[in-house]
């Protein structure tokens, strides 16, 4: 086998109670449908042929140093707890360690059933793998922490969802796939000695200067605000913030249902499953508040003074709302072209978002046109922008430079729900171009480029995606 990849299985090193040993379930007739090879040279991958790739990472062939396991968790799904869920339709191959010093999990998901498929097939069909590759890929490109899409496969084989659909697996790439739930799972059995040893595993795999449960309880809060306020400020709405879809490692995991949103509105919601707006856009950061409380929860039961930890605890937790208000703040605040904080940035951000609520304006196009005409053409009524623009002009004309704060932070280019459905639609009857064409203008989100002009225009009324889905 010519694909070499320099395994290093940390979290194979653990105990059994971790995880099942799992092969991947091979596939009838594997072909690669895309290889990142810019990821795959940070990650020290060397490719092989094109077939041997869509074999490996189609789950035909095991790569020589891979240990195939299927990761055990809960969660709280919708507010309510489930016991056992785990890897239902994934497989973690191993891991590398890049040439950037980065520990990186390799998995495979859709690679068939595993001792924690509930009965389900452990498939996915070619849609969401598709939909996970481009937008995990934008969000890299975004600069927003997730994971990433090594390679697509399609299987030969088809799925039954609705009706039968083509079959597809992704390989998956985070810096690890410890969830809230991982923890949560132990300390819902009593299993004290695997939640200490997975706590002490999850601080030295990513937070080695975090003392004990709680300085990793703190650590993971702080990466959970940086990330939420990056969701919040490109229109991210993640659809289904399960614990069990919560990384502690701060990244972006699991585009089941996601979107983003084309006209503003806080209330928004895309995911068919999530009928009360449970995760709706404006609730994600006191969803990831309640997340880290269960994360606190579970990491208490290890500490022997119960009453000590609580108090910390409580604290860490109580002081995630004013962090995220205020990163909040400091990323709209960029977002308008202000690097000085003054009295009224609130109201004046505010401001704009109530009028672009009320207004139908595109949430990318209106923060990226900011200083010329076309603002306020995103309006219904273009004199309600005007209006805000009279306070707004004045507010920075103390700043220096906010035309470039504003480019570094407002990309021309988000993965348009339309277009993503366009792009399935098509990859389905055979045709990837404009799969490979979303990679190629996404991965440079912030720089105009006249030739992808149409991608960024709003769908029309008839292409709005009124709901998304997940792919189980």
């Amino acid at each position: 086998m010519t694909l070499t990849i320099p395994f290093d299985n940390s979290y194979a090193r653990l105990p059994n109670a971790f995880y099942a040993r799992q092969a991947p379930v091979p596939v009838q007739a594997p072909r690669l449908i895309a290889f990142n090879a810019d990821l795959a040279r940070i990650m020290g991958v060397s490719p092989g042929d094109v077939q041997e790739m869509a074999e490996a990472f189609g789950g035909n062939k095991i790569p020589d140093g891979a240990e195939p396991l299927a990761q055990l968790y809960s969660g709280h799904q919708f507010g309510h707890y489930n016991p056992q869920l785990g890897d239902g339709r994934a497989v973690l191959l191993g891991e590398t360690v890049g040439s950037d010093g980065v520990r990186r999990d390799i998995q495979l998901k859709g690679s068939g059933p595993t001792p924690f498929s509930r009965q389900g097939d452990g498939r996915a069909w070619l849609g969401p793998v598709l939909r996970e590759y481009v937008v995990s890929e934008a969000m890299h490109g975004l600069g927003i922490p997730t994971t990433r899409a090594l390679a697509a496969v399609e299987t030969g084989e088809f799925v039954l969802r609705e009706r039968p659909l083509p079959g597809a697996v992704l390989t998956r790439v985070a810096q690890s796939h410890l969830r809230v739930g991982t923890f949560q799972v132990f300390a819902a059995r009593g299993q004290l000695d695997s939640l200490q040893k997975l706590t002490e595993y999850a601080v030295s795999r990513h937070y080695p200067d975090a003392d004990g449960p709680m300085g990793l309880l703190r650590s993971v809060r702080d990466a959970q605000v940086n990330l939420i306020t990056l969701w919040m400020g490109v229109g991210f709405i993640h659809g289904v913030m399960n614990t069990d879809n919560c990384s502690i490692a701060g990244e972006t995991i699991d585009y089941g249902p996601c979107a983003f949103m084309d006209s503003y509105h806080p209330n928004t919601v895309f995911s068919s499953i999530d009928q009360m707006g449970r995760y709706a856009y404006a609730n994600q950061p006191d969803i990831a508040v309640w997340n880290i409380a269960q994360l606190a929860t579970a990491l208490i039961q290890q500490m022997p003074d119960k009453e000590a930890a609580v108090e910390e605890a409580t604290g860490i937790v109580h002081a995630m709302p004013d962090l995220l208000q205020q990163k909040w703040l400091d990323r709209f605040r960029a977002k308008i072209g202000l690097t000085n904080q003054k009295d009224g940035d609130l109201e004046l951000i505010s401001g704009l978002l109530t009028r672009m609520a009320n207004n139908q304006a595109d949430f990318t196009n209106t923060f990226r046109a900011l200083g010329t005409e076309q603002a306020r053409d995103q309006f219904t009524d273009p004199n309600v922008f005007d209006d805000w623009s009279e306070s707004w002009r004045q507010r920075i004309r103390h700043e220096e430079g906010p035309s470039s704060v504003m480019l570094k932070v407002n990309p021309a280019f988000i993965p348009r729900n339309h277009r993503v459905e366009e792009m399935i639609e098509a990859a389905v009857q055979g045709d990837y171009t404009l799969f490979h064409r979303l990679n190629s203008v996404l991965a440079h989100p912030y720089s105009d480029n006249p030739e992808a002009a149409d991608l960024k225009r709003p769908p029309t009324e008839n292409e709005i995606v009124q709901a998304t889905f997940c792919g189980t």
